[in-house]
């Protein structure tokens, strides 16, 4: 093949494209585990954004960290380390917030401070291990371009667990999100409902950890969630639209990083962000359209008074 051959080259025609993208065996492994990840995401996350515990999905990613540091020192596969701290850390997350009487401020506190654990843990198990975590930038950032057959196999199945289980709890799980003290006088058990999601939700950023990275999880289990309730408040039109936009942050963030020489994660997370701010500014549009339309005076009839409107005198 010639050189010039191998160089992925953009053009006008949209066809020839896509048939670049899906030459390499590298790209299509990439696409399907990009879609998987986003779908199985967008139900996680279209929930924990409801349930507005972005900030316990933001400490489960981080504890890829100390789970990928204690697999390398115990020489056991890396996602076995991802899923065993992510479910522990969802089990403390649901422990500190199970509470209806515990604020918002003390469960934003607690849970940072099992974040501040999970990181000193990290570097401690980094310290034992005697040298530096290898594959530490793939860690933090994922390795989109380079997941093989056997991990997509892996994705799919903790993506089928992860929806069956959603599935499984979606009626009550959303009564218990939407107004947890109703669901709990009508005998809904909220907490053990808690403590389920965040072991799916642990389950989701374990998984989808190890494609995006831990500091870029947040591209695919918030950001198309967030666009979406933005946008309307219809549940099922929502969660349907938050499975499209994670596609498509995925696919063209993608796309974009085959024809260019930066990583895919910088084009995801950057897709996903003009996709957020896109969302506010039409809804921010939408609301002034509609308080203008309310605050619109009725308008005075044309005429002399004592005649009908419309009659000039």
């Amino acid at each position: 093949m010639p050189a010039e051959a191998a160089e992925p080259t953009l053009t006008w025609n949209l066809a020839h494209d896509v048939s670049q993208l899906l030459e390499y065996h590298f790209m299509v492994n990439a696409l399907l585990a990009g879609s998987i990840v986003a779908v199985m995401a967008a139900a996680v996350g279209w929930l924990m954004v409801l349930r507005r515990e972005a900030f316990a999905g933001h400490t489960l990613s981080v504890m890829a960290f100390p789970g990928a540091a204690a697999a390398a020192l115990a020489g056991v596969a890396g996602a076995c380390g991802y899923f065993l701290f992510c479910a522990a850390g969802a089990v403390a997350i649901a422990r500190i917030s199970g509470s209806r009487r515990v604020s918002w401020s003390e469960q934003s506190a607690g849970i940072g401070s099992v974040q501040a654990l999970a990181l000193g843990l990290g570097f401690l198990f980094v310290s034992l291990y005697g040298g530096v975590l290898g594959d530490l930038e793939s860690l933090l950032f994922g390795d989109l371009l380079g997941v093989s057959d056997g991990q997509v196999v892996l994705l799919l199945l903790v993506a089928a667990v992860t929806l069956v289980g959603l599935t499984a709890l979606a009626r009550p799980l959303l009564f218990a999100s939407v107004d947890p003290d109703v669901a709990a006088a009508r005998g809904v058990p909220v907490q053990a409902l808690s403590l389920a999601f965040l072991l799916l939700l642990g389950l989701a950023v374990g998984a989808t950890s190890q494609i995006t990275g831990a500091l870029l999880v947040f591209a695919l289990l918030v950001a198309p969630a967030a666009s979406a309730q933005a946008l309307t408040a219809r549940p099922l039109v929502s969660l349907a639209l938050t499975v499209v936009l994670g596609l498509l942050v995925v696919w063209l963030g993608l796309g974009i990083a085959y024809f260019s020489i930066y990583p895919a994660g910088f084009f995801i997370a950057t897709v996903a962000f003009i996709v957020y701010v896109l969302a506010r500014v039409i809804a921010a549009a939408r609301a002034r359209l509609r308080d203008g339309y309310a605050r619109e005076p009725e308008p005075t009839p044309i005429g002399a008074p004592g005649e009908p409107p419309g009659v000039i005198a």
